[in-house]
């Protein structure tokens, strides 16, 4: 046949291989996009620029070789489903071409085959969505499966107290607060890390829970409108703590409102029942406000100082680079001196928040001492690290307005340090994004000696706002990555020793 079929076959080959990678490219995003083809759909609006790339003819898929990435794809069962029917077309095209030329076939079968695998990876995306389609039936009844298997096991264990958390923020570092107070008297199973969407929440109950355990601590994380419904029709709690409610992920909520609704349905979920509590944050006005409309559930209030009709408040707070001292008291007339590691009065607002919920389960005050002073912080969470003499404050798991305000003010308390900040800004703000990234730089220049802002398009606002706050623009660094912005922060002179607050890392499906 000559060398030209030969040819033709090694362009169906690379052609192949560049769609290959093309798909488990988008594979990868649409799996930290929670499989959920609407926001997959967003993600592709907002990097269509970059996702030109693959209508390079041939070799389009080549250019989304794998980054090193912060949360690698993994190859979960349904991972692969999805990938081996995305690359079915692909992976019969190569046969059909490798059948024709072992049997010296003419023209037309090589050339449908090239035509075919020529738009095969500027096609990708709707090639993976479509494959997830074709999937749904099989992964509906996959989840059907798991979620009964986990609800009988919830339903059997009669003596079980299930406690929803959620807020727009505090949620896990509250978690982890109740945890640690709860095990003074209980065996307390809880979701682990950030684990907090029903098919997380289905696999922790149906590895980790068991019938010796009294208490379980279900975090419930929300995107849209119904989905703390769909986690209480899962685990149907007893009992919930609302940490916080503010704009975060108001581009899939559009609306504060649309938030307060949805932290709120777990309020709705609690049972009519004397044994049912709602324990909330009363420092926070939407959740004070929203409370009018729940007179007849029993609501538990915590602060972080006193007022704000609070049933638990903290007094005489200190907070210092080595943590926090803090009096807990109680409307009952109960009080106790508590001492953490922890940094910055946020965390007495959750500690308040834990010591409120295990307080009202009987756990007494005086035995809550050892549990408090040990806390560790939940990595990522304002953790602070010592390398070599630099302190790193590291809050990076992510980022929203709230956390922001706190974090710096915890780096405030470092005063005989030279305060530096690196943050790529905060995301998925909606249309109030760019507002509330300026206002972050403001606080930001109030606190810091030397910023460095990750990423020049995104962090712009925040530029904005440092700049117009009369920070020195020399301080003010744009880099492209997080490793350049640390290298220029080492590299500033050592007037005294440095501490650096790592805020927000954005996400690997952020940018294109």
């Amino acid at each position: 046949m000559g060398v030209v079929p030969y040819t033709v076959f090694a362009l169906c080959g690379v052609s192949a291989g560049g769609a290959a990678l093309a798909l488990r490219y988008l594979a990868h995003m649409f799996q930290l996009n929670t499989y959920k083809p609407n926001v997959q759909r967003q993600w592709a609006r907002a990097n269509a620029r970059a996702l030109r790339r693959l209508w390079i003819p041939v070799i389009g898929g080549w250019f989304f070789r794998p980054k090193p990435a912060k949360k690698p794809l993994v190859y979960t069962p349904r991972m692969k489903r999805l990938l081996v029917v995305a690359a079915l077309p692909v992976s019969l095209c190569v046969a059909g071409a490798a059948v024709a030329l072992a049997l010296e076939a003419q023209w037309p079968a090589f050339g449908l085959s090239l035509a075919v695998l020529l738009f095969a990876a500027p096609f990708a995306p709707q090639i993976l969505l479509l494959a997830n389609r074709c999937n749904a039936p099989a992964e509906q009844t996959v989840r059907n499966y798991y979620t009964k298997q986990a609800v009988r096991k919830l339903r059997a264990h009669t003596k079980l107290i299930t406690v929803g958390i959620t807020g727009s923020y505090g949620k896990t570092s509250m978690k982890y607060c109740l945890n640690a107070l709860l095990r003074v008297q209980y065996n307390v199973f809880m979701t682990p890390e950030g684990t907090n969407t029903p098919m997380g929440v289905v696999r922790c109950v149906r590895e980790g829970l068991s019938a010796a355990h009294a208490i379980f601590l279900c975090e419930m994380g929300a995107k849209n409108v119904g989905d703390i419904r769909e986690l209480c029709d899962l685990v149907q709690p007893q009992c919930g703590v609302l940490t916080s409610v503010g704009p975060q992920h108001l581009e899939s909520f559009h609306s504060l409102e649309n938030v307060v609704k949805t932290k709120f349905e777990l309020a709705d979920a609690l049972p009519d029942d004397p044994a049912s509590i709602l324990f909330v944050n009363a420092e926070d006005e939407s959740i004070r406000a929203q409370l009018e409309n729940y007179g007849q559930l029993r609501t538990v209030r915590y602060a972080a100082a006193p007022g704000f009709g609070a049933d638990y408040w903290a007094e005489n707070v200190t907070c210092g680079e080595n943590g926090v001292t803090f009096t807990a008291r109680t409307a009952r007339g109960e009080s106790a001196a508590f001492a953490t590691r922890l940094l910055g009065r946020h965390n007495v607002l959750n500690l308040m928040g834990a010591v409120a919920v295990a307080h009202t389960f009987g756990v007494p005050l005086t035995e809550m001492r050892g549990a408090i002073r040990k806390l560790a912080p939940v990595p990522h969470r304002l953790e602070l690290l010592d390398k070599g003499g630099t302190l790193i404050i590291d809050d990076a798991y992510n980022s929203n307005p709230g956390g922001a305000k706190a974090a710096l003010d915890a780096l405030a308390l470092f005063a005989d340090r030279q305060k530096i900040l690196i943050t790529p800004g905060m995301i998925e703000l909606g249309t109030r994004q760019a507002e509330l990234n300026k206002t972050f730089g403001a606080q930001a220049a109030a606190v810091c000696d030397a910023i460095a802002l990750v990423g020049a398009a995104q962090t712009e606002p925040i530029r904005q706002g440092v700049l117009e706050a009369g920070f020195a623009p020399d301080q003010c660094f744009t880099a492209q990555t997080l490793q350049d912005a640390l290298q220029w922060a080492n590299a500033l002179p050592n007037a005294r020793q440095k501490i650096i607050l790592l805020e927000n890392d954005l996400p690997d499906n952020f940018g294109g």
